[in-house]
């Protein structure tokens, strides 16, 4: 096998990596499910359309290349149902967005959780054979954090505690679980983790807290934990492996779940999670100014998220380009790069614009990146 040349160079125009499910895929997926087609078959409808998805990712210049997330339900919840002691259930409710319900899936621990032989090892594998000189495979995961989230969401803390009575073990087995799992994807020749994490969006929602009061918690008592969780699962990592993170403030069906500024949270993420790039949606005004930015730690980089993935209208290059030069007033420009905020896709409904209007917005961004970087 001849060796693939990695560009390690920091891009300036990114995506998140999740992108429209075609049609197809979508009608494969519900045979599959009420069982009129095998999973073989399936897997080679999946294998073909990814196949397609990556040849678009390279046309546009992407220089990471995903699967699109296409072999799951959602962004999140497919990866912990491949860990051992988790299981799939569904909820009387989902997730409550601004306008919308998403589906009712969830997570439900059947035992100690541990991380070998996850599936999507083989996912990862597929989508590596197309790495070239200067394209480069990476993987998105909902961060530790996340898990943890899900763990206590709604009914779910109730079992979670039978299993987990103290919190503090828990923390050390999903961490564990993640370095086990980064161990064997780096071993299968993955160089770039993703973590993707709404908990830092959800904790900073005045409407979040509302639904805490009596309980103890405080903003500093989440954040810590969360950052805790997702650095013991950094810690020990492979060299070589690069880890970094999306910050989202939900993305279903071009609905949006919280919103706030990251100033509150900023001195704990920014500061302390032992990521290399921070990707943060930054593409309208629930997210706040630039300012928190000062607190992202010397030598890291941060990927803004200025292109809504929720609209299919583009952006003012004049008015993206300013924004630009406003973060950079905080973090040196080379830096900085742009993307769209979110996937196009983080669940398999998919916002509400066409494949076209998905790649036009990708297009729009590398346009603004070259004129800015270069």
């Amino acid at each position: 096998m001849s060796h693939i040349v990695i560009d390690n160079t920091f891009p300036h125009f990114e995506a998140v990596g999740s992108y429209l499910r075609p049609a197809e895929l979508k009608q494969a997926r519900e045979k599959f499910a009420d069982g009129e087609i095998s999973a073989s078959a399936l897997r080679d409808i999946e294998d073909r359309l990814i196949t397609d998805v990556i040849r678009k990712q390279k046309a546009h210049g992407l220089r990471y290349i995903t699967d699109g997330e296409f072999r799951r339900s959602y962004w999140h919840l497919d990866f912990m149902w491949g860990f051992n002691g988790a299981e799939h259930i569904e909820l009387d409710h989902g997730y409550q967005f601004h306008g919308e319900e998403t589906t009712h899936g969830s997570v439900k621990l059947t035992g100690k959780i541990t991380g070998d032989n996850h599936p999507f090892i083989k996912d990862f594998l597929f989508v590596k054979q197309f790495e070239e000189d200067g394209i480069e495979a990476k993987q998105t995961i909902p961060a530790p954090a996340q898990f943890l989230a899900e763990l206590f969401r709604g009914r779910n803390a109730e079992n979670t505690r039978k299993i987990y009575p103290n919190t503090s073990e828990l923390i050390e087995d999903i961490a564990a679980a993640y370095r086990t799992f980064f161990r064997e994807i780096h071993a299968a020749g993955c160089r770039t983790i993703q973590l993707d994490d709404c908990t830092w969006g959800m904790i900073v929602d005045q409407d979040y807290w509302k639904s805490k009061v009596g309980t103890g918690l405080t903003l500093e008592k989440e954040a810590l934990q969360y950052l805790k969780v997702n650095n013991l699962a950094i810690e020990g990592k492979p060299q070589d492996l690069t880890v970094n993170t999306h910050v989202c403030r939900g993305n279903y069906h071009s609905c949006y779940a919280t919103k706030g500024a990251y100033d509150p949270i900023a001195p704990f993420l920014f500061a302390d999670e032992d990521v290399d790039t921070f990707y943060l949606e930054y593409d309208d005004e629930r997210s706040g100014g630039f300012s928190p930015l000062k607190h992202v730690a010397e030598g890291k980089k941060v990927v803004l998220g200025l292109i809504t993935s929720k609209s299919p209208v583009l952006e003012d290059k004049a008015t993206v380009m300013a924004r630009i030069r406003e973060a950079a007033q905080y973090i040196p420009l080379d830096r900085l790069s742009l993307s769209p905020q979110c996937g196009f896709a983080s669940c398999e409904i998919g916002n509400r614009l066409t494949e076209e209007e998905q790649w036009a917005k990708l297009d729009l961004a590398r346009e603004i990146s070259e004129e800015v970087w270069g």
